[in-house]
């Protein structure tokens, strides 16, 4: 994930005071637009360093699409961008966090052909800048939003939809009648892949605690497996494809049950060749780009109902710090969300 140094990612008050015209003459100040925003001023967990801020809004450039933002979502990259997990930030800071937002477009950058002020959108903000009253986004990062789900469920998917599509549909390419062993499968990730998975025809095995069992069933899985008392190696063999987003001995075991010719997905690392070529099968790890074109093949299953995000909690912009708390606690079913306005 790339930080921009830009006016979105600089969370701090400006005011701008005219030079004086004469001696006697003192013009007005001038303040700029602002918003609020969730912005990082230090690479660690306190509230000093994670503020609910006033900060410039934001002013797209060529390409570029300013949105007023409705919802945002949050995802691991979240806290690891607080706790420095990309690098040290530091020489950027502050700047405002969030990776997945939905809303409408306030206003276009020049060069802008595929959307226009008043379009309802969602995307993958590479940059960061979802955790605000409005942000600025690449054209090519955003799709429409379907019109028939809430920003709420919108801001849920882009990340964690598009991990799923492109480790199923684009990487391993699975097909109607293969077979598909999805690790944690009620997780923000694992939820839509479950749902892409049923939706291409595979038979879905997947991993969960016995409280999801019945929700990932709902979803189309096929046999769910309590990763508390039963291997999934016990259970499921020769699979056609894994996709593993626990990494460690889980991804270690995963290697075992993917037939010849098979492929494993992994987002948590990179998979070795020479562990590949040992058991005959294909695989590669997943960092997720930002595709507003790929994002669109995701839209058009959410709006057939194909694929839905399961919202688990909401949080309001200002209690942000809390919602990623919650996310890198683990666990959590479908997604959180920040409802903005």
């Amino acid at each position: 994930m790339n930080i921009r140094v830009a006016l979105s990612g600089f969370c701090v008050i400006s005011f701008f005071t005219l030079t004086s015209l004469g001696q006697n003459d003192a013009a007005p100040s001038i303040k700029p637009a602002t918003m609020k925003a969730v912005c990082l001023h230090a690479h660690n967990n306190t509230p000093e360093a994670v503020r609910f801020d006033e900060t410039p809004k934001p002013t797209p450039k060529a390409g570029q699409v300013l949105i007023r933002v409705h919802a945002a979502g949050v995802i691991p990259g979240d806290w690891k961008t607080r706790d420095g997990r990309f690098g040290d930030l530091s020489q950027y800071m502050p700047l405002v966090l969030g990776y997945d937002v939905s809303g409408v477009v306030e206003s276009v950058g020049e060069g802008v052909e595929t959307f226009k002020e008043g379009d309802e959108v969602f995307g993958y903000l590479s940059n960061g800048g979802a955790f605000a009253e409005y942000a600025v986004g690449s054209e090519r990062e955003l799709a429409r939003k379907p019109p028939n789900i809430t920003h709420e469920e919108a801001a849920g998917a882009p990340v964690s939809a598009l991990a799923a599509w492109y480790a199923l549909v684009q990487r391993a390419k699975l097909q109607e009648g293969q077979t598909v062993l999805i690790q944690a499968g009620a997780g923000g990730v694992g939820h839509y892949a479950v749902q892409i998975a049923h939706a291409i025809g595979a038979t879905v095995y997947t991993t969960a605690s016995p409280r999801n069992h019945e929700f990932l069933r709902e979803l189309g899985a096929d046999v769910v497996i309590d990763y508390n008392t039963e291997r999934f190696e016990d259970v499921v063999d020769d699979v056609d494809v894994v996709f593993d987003m626990i990494g460690g001995e889980v991804l270690e075991r995963s290697y075992t049950v993917v037939k010849p010719g098979g492929y494993l997905v992994a987002i948590t690392s990179k998979l070795p060749q020479e562990k590949l070529d040992q058991y005959g099968i294909r695989g590669s790890f997943l960092a997720t780009p930002a595709n507003g074109k790929a994002l669109a093949k995701v839209a058009e299953l959410m709006a057939s109902g194909k694929v839905k995000t399961h919202v688990s909690a909401t949080f309001p912009l200002s209690e942000t710090a809390a919602a990623m708390d919650l996310n890198e606690k683990g666990h959590t079913r479908g997604k959180i969300v920040i409802t903005v306005q």
